[in-house]
């Protein structure tokens, strides 16, 4: 693809939208005025300063330094030590930088590939769905985002399907031991070098434990800090980031891996309560592993620096803690429960978040125009329309849990972001499908992979989960991502980034079978 391609895609509706993020120019005035007021106001005293020590030759300039500092020697040497007391607090108490070396998203191999075809075909042979609900799972189906290439497990995809612990464990493997092969490859970084390993996982916690499995595989030392979690949602990935990072501050000069996968194998939903099957129709096969460090050698070689993590909980709510539950159906049959309120309790969730996020991210010109609002509103009484901030000052590449169509769409139109800024996103949802926790490592493997990906750029990744929770992470690009070098694996675009971007109907229509 050319650049002239590259600076126009495609969106999934249809338009055309422009790579760059061009503000009006009067809202460029006003943000360069903004960010630049120190220095305006600094100049006038600078030049005022300037011109008078220009009236001085320097060795007046030096006598009378010297002069001075001989007659307040000891005040002097007071300030000296301070400053140097000041200055060990601040290196000692500053948190230690959290760099990340590499990732790599696991890509199944064909025979696990499914159609939507195949997963009517399935869903039909397994003689427990009611013709209605077929007929539901078709039409979110066709209305998904999901194209012909996601993935199932084996066990899943077998006639007839046997889901079982030797199956969900062989999915757990598979995926975890071939993301983290990557990754370790990609590094360089050996096995026993890895000090902290953080394993999230919703659905399927076996004994021993995932984290377990990877310290048993890989023959970890005797000394490494495991951890497990469980049941945390699509948003886990980002809470095991966060508490690696956490661990990290702790521990020095060590390496923290992080695993982000979800199983399909003994969660497929076998009744008929439609909330349920939401998720049937949503959620496929995939993984990614993450490598950290707080090594300050590394950071030359390593792709970003971690910047923020915002963690937001609504648990307290009654109606957040439910919309997304597990429970037995009327039947007595185990599912993951979607409620209705899911899509408003994920805006609430979001408005949280960005709240807590926007002053640690947003230029001055931005914090400035949603106080005038909030203060228009609020104090004054004023029926204004809310300032929404501009996100797309703060960063340029936005990786959006592809929770689903309803999810992006909601968040593009609140966010105001562009069909390109949301391509990751989307692309990820098509190619992939709802791969949970992992699904903002596939869209940010995307960006590389389309070699947007600058020094200087910032990253922003959010998440949504059950409980109800909405997590960030900020990343910032340590260097200019070639991704002529993402070929040696862990980039599963690599070998077909050329056909993306696609154009994804707002309904695509499974193809009935022959009987």
């Amino acid at each position: 693809m050319s650049a002239a391609q590259e600076a126009a895609t495609t969106t999934g509706g249809g338009t055309v939208e422009n790579s760059r993020h061009t503000p009006g120019r009067l809202k460029l005035c006003y943000h360069l005025a903004v960010s630049n007021a120190l220095y305006l106001l600094l100049a006038p005293a600078a030049a005022a300063v300037t011109l008078r020590l220009s009236r001085h030759s320097f060795s007046d300039l030096a006598a009378a330094a010297q002069s001075t500092l001989a007659a307040n020697l000891p005040l002097a040497v007071a300030l000296l030590a301070v400053a140097a007391v000041l200055a060990t607090v601040y290196l000692m108490r500053r948190p230690r930088a959290v760099y990340l070396l590499d990732f790599a998203c696991y890509k199944p191999g064909p025979e696990h590939t499914v159609t939507r075809e195949t997963f009517m075909r399935q869903s039909a042979d397994a003689g427990v769905f009611t013709d209605d609900n077929l007929a539901f799972q078709r039409k979110i189906l066709e209305r998904s985002g999901l194209g012909q290439g996601t993935y199932f497990p084996k066990a899943v995809l077998n006639s007839p399907p046997n889901p079982c612990m030797a199956e969900a464990r062989a999915e757990a493997e598979a995926v975890m031991f071939g993301a983290i092969d990557q990754v370790l490859a990609k590094t360089g970084v050996r096995a026993r070098d890895i000090g902290i390993v953080v394993v999230n996982c919703s659905l399927f916690n076996p004994t021993p434990s995932l984290s377990a499995m990877i310290v048993n595989h890989y023959k970890l030392r005797g000394n490494v800090a495991s951890y497990n979690l469980g049941g945390m949602g699509c948003s886990a990935g980002l809470i095991s980031i966060d508490l690696a990072k956490q661990l990290l501050q702790v521990h020095r000069n060590t390496y923290a891996l992080v695993v982000s996968m979800e199983n399909i194998t003994l969660n497929w939903y076998w009744g008929n309560n439609r909330s349920m099957l939401m998720s049937n129709c949503l959620f496929r096969m995939g993984g990614a592993a993450v490598l950290l460090t707080n090594r300050g050698a590394d950071r030359r070689r390593a792709k970003y620096q971690l910047v923020h993590t915002v963690r937001t909980h609504h648990g307290a709510d009654d109606r957040a803690y439910r919309c997304v539950f597990q429970e037995e159906d009327e039947t007595g049959r185990v599912g993951v429960a979607l409620s209705k309120d899911l899509m408003a309790v994920a805006g609430e969730a979001l408005k949280t978040n960005i709240t807590t996020l926007g002053p640690l991210v947003l230029p001055m010109s931005e914090q400035i125009l949603f106080l005038a609002s909030l203060i228009g509103k609020k104090v004054l009484g004023l029926w204004i329309k809310p300032y929404i901030p501009d996100f797309k000052m703060a960063f340029e590449h936005f990786c959006i849990h592809a929770g689903g169509r309803a999810v992006l769409d909601t968040i593009e139109k609140n966010l105001e972001l562009s069909g390109w800024h949301m391509e990751p996103s989307r692309m990820t949802l098509y190619r992939w499908g709802n791969t949970s926790s992992s699904s903002l490592w596939y869209e940010l493997a995307y960006t590389e992979a389309k070699g947007r990906v600058r020094r200087g750029h910032r990253a922003w990744q959010i998440a949504f989960g059950s409980g109800f929770k909405c997590n960030s992470a900020v990343w910032r690009a340590l260097r200019t991502i070639d991704p002529a070098k993402e070929k040696a694996g862990g980039n599963p675009w690599m070998d077909e980034i050329h056909r993306f971007p696609v154009e994804v109907p707002k309904v695509e229509s499974v193809i009935a079978s022959s009987p």
